[in-house]
């Protein structure tokens, strides 16, 4: 067997056959299924770690290999019976800073969402270190918090929350020097203002930070998760402009990356990682089988390789299949 120019090229990206991947160095998704909603995954010191929405606890998984991650052991970080903190455990998401890692969690009562609210876990030198609790980051409801470094502005806190809207919106705060506190106003940076952002209901939510090409973007999922138009959107900074200021802020037009493809609905609430050497960035998002969306979870996690067009452009490509053979992040 040979290869042509044109399938050495597709083979080098994670092509479908298995005649051009070494099993060895390939997987399949979904990596997680069912337990897969929200899904987050980091790459350090030689491991791939893992986390998605427990419901009750915070639990992360890790493995040499993305495919290893199907079977990895997980380990409970958090659990509680306070009542302000015990329940609906929704979006961890690990982040280093300042020499340590820190896990910031949406959490609240048992007896609705009312109180959904925004945790942090302090941990060590490295994810699998012990983590223990220390603070409650917000006083208003918010879910899906997540980490964004601006260069030149500092650390900020993102969100969904409804702070002076009638929507989940896209929401910022500056982090604290602690890292485990926000301080200043809150700025309200996205609304689901246009009709593709308003299936089931206007919904801007799981926002998660992607440093591409010089540029700095927000990633961030739009409708109700119980449609099958749940998507992912993005906003792109530009780069100068206080980050909690709207204006500062270009949303895409439209969803760069929804279901409806190979069996996929309702493809969002993402993050985003780079292969261990760098050269790649892969999505990680959660998609469902429930041609009518779902929020539940019969959630299931997918990781696929980000691309940009000929334009520069970002290229999330669409769902792939099951059966799909994709190489490993680059080494």
């Amino acid at each position: 067997m040979f290869f042509t120019p044109g399938r050495l090229f597709t083979a080098l990206l994670g092509a479908t056959s298995p005649f051009f991947i070494n099993p060895v160095t390939a997987f399949t998704n979904s990596i997680r299924s069912p337990g897969g909603s929200d899904p987050q995954i980091v790459y350090t010191g030689g491991y791939y770690y893992l986390m998605s929405t427990t419901w009750s606890n915070v639990q992360i998984a890790r493995a040499t290999t993305i495919e290893g991650l199907k079977t990895a052991t997980r380990k409970t970080v958090y659990s509680s019976t306070e009542a302000s903190r015990c329940c609906s455990v929704w979006a961890p998401e690990t982040h280093y800073l300042n020499g340590s890692w820190y896990i910031y969690f949406t959490a609240g009562k048992s007896e609705n969402l009312e109180g959904q609210n925004l945790h942090a876990l302090k941990g060590g030198a490295t994810p699998w270190d012990d983590f223990t609790y220390v603070a409650k980051l917000t006083t208003e409801w918010a879910i899906d918090g997540t980490i964004v470094r601006f260069n030149g502005w500092g650390n900020y806190l993102a969100s969904s929350c409804m702070h002076g809207v009638k929507n989940q919106s896209i929401c910022m705060q500056k982090l604290g020097d602690d890292n485990v506190s926000v301080k200043g106003s809150i700025g309200v940076i996205s609304q689901p203002t246009n009709s593709w952002e308003q299936s089931g209901t206007p919904v801007n939510e799981g926002p998660a930070a992607l440093y591409l090409n010089g540029k700095t973007y927000i990633a961030y999922s739009a409708n109700y998760c119980w449609t099958p138009d749940y998507c992912i959107a993005t906003l792109e900074w530009d780069g100068k402009t206080d980050p909690l200021s709207p204006s500062a802020w270009t949303k895409s037009n439209g969803c760069l990356l929804k279901g409806g493809v190979n069996g996929h609905y309702g493809t969002g609430h993402n993050s985003f990682f780079q292969s261990p050497d760098g050269s790649q960035t892969w999505n990680v998002y959660h998609a469902t089988s429930n041609s009518a969306g779902s929020c539940n979870d019969s959630r299931y996690t997918m990781v696929q390789l980000v691309n940009t067009n000929a334009d520069g452009s970002l290229n999330f490509g669409t769902p792939v299949a099951l059966s799909y053979d994709s190489a490993e992040p680059a080494k």
